[in-house]
């Protein structure tokens, strides 16, 4: 499909409703017609679903502290990118997280809710990042049951219920973060969830309250694909991915685990308990990308007698040592752009459980700010679309439109 730049928000809206595997599209104009007014999805043709935005401050919900959150919490910037935007924050009051969410009893196994085997999706947003590197958006309930100082008191106990979520940067701010989660906790026998990617390009950081022609200048259009075909997730901002790699992994928080599960599996995969290996280590938390055929392989000076190879394959750049029958492999990079995974996307059960879809916040256990900024519009699609698309999409709400 050719989506060219369209002058109105209808045109706009009508290409990307058009697009190939949308499930839905808020642009913050379209409202329910009575009641409270709450913003409601563009979807496609046939579907009766219009999944409307409930205002929630989950501090409340989960701690029991802090006031109920109402639409007028989000203030309005009055265009963007499809003609509306709305604000998140920095809220000083430590007992109000104000975020938009489907409950879960309107959510489950619905089109939005992608879980499962073989199953691809696209996160976009449409966005100006003030600060934060927290989520935009997403089905990504990080639980309330970790140990940490704010959970002395809370009143809601919930274990981790991860699925998909956009966010801005985390470990690398401003860049595009896909999160997705397997098992809808932590990752690599770790209380955090880690499976992520982050985009080589980065969101710069624009002050919420800047002149009009400064905040017009500044959207960016944030993304993140699964493709499970390619077993990739990927981070894109304006259409462009990058090629992200952290050197050092092993002296990383979080990524000292993803080195640990890649040498744990290749402990387990030879004969006999190794020296380092952990027996109780969780087999589906191993994590080894393919390396069957380096891409590319460097001599590197000998160490104590032994012959040492850098050799880089797609997700991994690994440094060899041989000695005799002695082989050594230590991870010395990893690729974060693309990330290598492997799984399907956790399925909660059709028991209650599982997790909301949120805009601007997720739950979780340290109650932080996370993003703040303005957010003018938010797609998903259940297949992962391509770099052509994506740059499409970038292109189509590039100029901001202003709200009727």
């Amino acid at each position: 499909m050719n989506l060219l730049r369209a002058d109105t928000s209808a045109e706009r809206i009508a290409k990307i409703v058009e697009t190939p595997g949308l499930v839905a599209f808020w642009d913050f104009v379209k409202r329910e017609p009575a009641g409270t007014h709450r913003f409601v999805a563009h979807t496609p043709t046939g579907e009766d679903d219009a999944y409307a935005l409930d205002p929630s401050n989950y501090v409340l919900h989960y701690w029991g502290e802090g006031r109920e959150a109402t639409l007028g919490d989000f203030p309005l910037m009055g265009r963007g990118p499809f003609g509306q935007a709305i604000r998140l924050r920095n809220e000083e009051d430590a007992t109000f997280r104000p975020m938009l969410e489907i409950p879960r009893s309107r959510l489950h196994d619905t089109a939005l809710d992608i879980k499962g085997a073989a199953k691809s999706v696209t996160v976009v947003v449409w966005a100006i990042r003030e600060s934060g590197g927290h989520a935009l958006a997403g089905i990504w309930h990080e639980g309330t049951d970790l140990k940490k100082a704010e959970t002395v008191t809370i009143k809601k106990v919930e274990r981790g219920q991860r699925q998909y979520a956009l966010f801005a940067g985390l470990n690398v701010g401003g860049s595009a973060c896909g999160h997705v989660s397997d098992n809808g906790s932590g990752t690599f026998f770790y209380q955090y969830a880690l499976h992520k990617c982050n985009s080589l390009p980065v969101a710069p950081m624009v002050p919420g309250d800047s002149e009009a022609s400064v905040l017009d200048a500044s959207w960016r259009c944030f993304a993140m694909t699964l493709d499970h075909a390619k077993e990739e997730l990927t981070g894109w901002i304006d259409g462009e991915s990058g090629e992200r790699w952290l050197e050092n992994p092993e002296k990383k928080a979080g990524f000292a685990e993803a080195c640990n599960a890649w040498r744990q599996g290749y402990f387990h995969a030879e004969p006999g308990l190794q020296s380092g290996e952990d027996a109780s280590f969780p087999a589906d938390q191993y994590y080894n990308p393919p390396e069957e055929t380096p891409l590319s392989v460097t001599s590197l000076p000998d160490e104590d007698g032994a012959t040492v190879e850098l050799r880089q394959y797609r997700y991994t750049k690994v440094k060899v040592k041989k000695k005799g029958d002695s082989v050594e492999r230590e991870m010395v990079a990893l690729r974060l752009n693309p990330w290598w995974y492997p799984h399907g996307i956790y399925e909660p059960a059709s028991d209650g459980s599982g997790g909301p879809f949120t805009i601007g916040r997720v739950i979780h256990s340290s109650r932080s700010v996370g993003f703040t900024g303005w957010i003018g519009g938010v797609a998903v699609f259940d297949r992962a679309l391509s770099a052509q698309e994506l740059k499409a999409l970038t292109e189509l709400a590039k100029k901001p439109i202003q709200g009727s």
